[in-house]
This record gives structure tokens, C-alpha cells and sequence, in this order.
């Protein structure tokens, strides 16, 4: 049985940006985060092992997020996929089946109005 854990509007500060003044000031950062995994043992055992702690993947995210500005969201997100693709140890390596990160970027340096500049990336397990 699959199961997706969904992780919405994770704040994170952080310096990424192409121009000088976004690497110096930083800015606010935001990330959806859902997964795929076959949470049926974590279910049917109320079990937190046989499945992602949400808490261990919204501090991963933060962690990484916060680490090593770089220029483009697209990087960002690509980085936090595949970090989210390699979570667990143990009974949790492998168990994601599918993830899908979006970086959000409220406010990115454009001259007109806008409500969100948002970057998706998604990877499915073969």
C-alpha cells in the first residue's frame, strides 16, 4: 500500500541567488517536500521505524537548504531531491519509492509583481 508523507512550507533562511546582494542579505526560502513509500508495515505495526519521520526529513531539508549557496533554484532543488532520495539507514534504506521537492522563492529579485517563483523536481525509484 503506498502512502505519501507531505511536508508544506518549510521555511528555511538561506543565501542562494545569483546577484551579490542575495548572497550577502539572504532571504526566505520555502519547501515542499511530499514522498512515496509503502507504509504498510509502519501502519499495520504502528511502527515508526517502517517509515519516514517527518521531523528527521524536515530537518535534513533545513540542513541542506542552509548549506552551500548556490546560483540557481533549479540547483537547489535538484540537491535536495537527491539528498531526499538517499534518506534512511537501515530498515529505511530504499524505502522511499518516489519524491518530489518544490523550492519556493517569494521573493526573487523581479520588478514586477508577482506572488512566488518556484522550482519542482521529481525522481521515481526504478
Amino acid at each position: 500500500m503506498r502512502h505519501q508523507i507531505k511536508l508544506t512550507g518549510l521555511r528555511v533562511f538561506g543565501y542562494h541567488g545569483v546577484f551579490d546582494f542575495e548572497r550577502q542579505n539572504g532571504q526566505d526560502f520555502y519547501i515542499d517536500c511530499s514522498v512515496w513509500i509503502d507504509g504498510t508495515k509502519a501502519a499495520l505495526n504502528d511502527d515508526l521505524s517502517k517509515t519516514v519521520n517527518y521531523a528527521d526529513l524536515a530537518k535534513a531539508l533545513v540542513e541542506n537548504a542552509k548549506s552551500e549557496p548556490v546560483d540557481l533554484l533549479e540547483t537547489l532543488a535538484q540537491r535536495l531531491l537527491d539528498m531526499v532520495m538517499n534518506l534512511g539507514g537501515g530498515d529505511a534504506t530504499g524505502m522511499i519509492q518516489k519524491a518530489k521537492v518544490t523550492v519556493h522563492k517569494p521573493n526573487a529579485p523581479i520588478v514586477y509583481d508577482f506572488s512566488d517563483v518556484s522550482v519542482t523536481v521529481k525522481a521515481k525509484r526504478s
